[in-house]
C-alpha cells in the first residue's frame, strides 16, 4: 500500500520561482504539487476547490498580499496549514504571518532540506521556523500561539478589507478600479480609504505606497510597472 502523499499548493506571482519549488518538491516521493497560484485571490480560491493540507504562500503577491490571503484561506478551509516562503527576514514579518494565522516561516534562501523538512512539520500539527528565523521570533511570539500554531489573539488595526483596499491603492489602482476588483461601491470605497489613512496615520498615496513595501505588502517594483 502506497503512501499517502502531503498535498502542497504554491502560491507565487514569480512564475521562475513557482517552477523550482515544483520540480524541487516533485524528486520527493511523498509531495504532491496540485496546484499554483500567481496572486493572492487565485490562492484563496483554489483552496477552497483543491483542499491542499499544505499551503507554501509568499507575502509580496499581487491583489492580496500573503497575510490577509492566509487569514482568508483560515476562515474557509481551517484545516489547512500555511507555510510562508520570503526573502523578508526582518521579525515584523514573522510576527504579520504569525498574527495571520502561519505556522511556518522559511527564507526563501532556505536549502531544499529546510523547506521539505517544513512543509511535513506544519503538515503533522507542528510549528516550524528557520534556523535564521527562529532567532527573530522572540519566546514570547512563541508562546503567543496555541497548540495548533495558531495566535490566540489579534491586535486590533485594519480590518480585512481596508487591507485589501490599502494594497490595491498601493498598487497604483483608481477608485474605480478598486471598487469593480471588490465589486463593491465607490464611496464604500472613499471611507475605507478615509478609514485607513486616519488608522495608519499617513495622508496621501506616496505615504501608503512606501508603507506598502516597507510592510512587505508589495513589492517595489509594483509601482514602477504601474507608471
Amino acid at each position: 500500500m502506497s503512501k499517502k502523499r502531503i498535498t502542497v499548493l504554491l502560491a507565487e506571482d514569480h512564475m521562475v520561482v513557482r517552477e523550482g519549488f515544483r520540480k524541487m518538491l516533485e524528486l520527493e516521493d511523498d509531495f504532491e504539487v496540485v496546484g499554483e497560484a500567481e496572486d493572492g485571490r487565485q490562492a484563496v480560491a483554489l483552496v477552497k476547490k483543491l483542499r491542499p493540507a499544505v499551503v507554501v504562500m509568499d507575502i509580496a503577491m499581487p491583489l492580496l498580499n500573503g497575510f490577509e490571503a492566509t487569514r482568508k484561506i483560515l476562515k474557509a478551509v481551517p484545516g489547512t496549514r500555511i507555510l510562508i516562503l520570503t526573502a523578508h527576514n526582518d521579525d515584523a514579518y514573522v510576527k504579520n504571518a504569525t498574527e495571520s494565522g502561519a505556522v511556518g516561516f522559511l527564507l526563501k534562501q532556505a536549502s531544499a532540506h529546510d523547506v521539505c523538512r517544513g512543509i511535513r512539520e506544519v503538515n503533522k500539527g507542528h510549528t516550524f521556523f528557520g534556523p535564521f528565523i527562529a532567532k527573530l521570533l522572540p519566546e514570547r511570539e512563541r508562546k503567543s500561539l496555541d497548540r495548533a500554531g495558531r495566535p490566540k489573539s489579534r491586535k486590533a488595526g485594519l480590518t480585512s478589507r481596508e487591507m485589501e483596499v490599502f494594497q490595491l491603492i498601493a498598487e497604483g489602482k483608481a477608485n474605480k478600479q478598486i471598487a469593480a476588483e471588490l465589486s463593491i461601491g465607490m464611496k464604500t470605497i472613499e471611507r475605507h480609504r478615509e478609514h485607513l489613512m486616519e488608522k495608519l496615520k499617513i495622508h496621501g498615496i506616496a505615504g501608503l505606497t512606501r508603507h506598502a513595501i516597507e510592510a512587505g505588502i508589495i513589492e517595489s517594483s509594483v509601482q514602477r510597472t504601474m507608471v
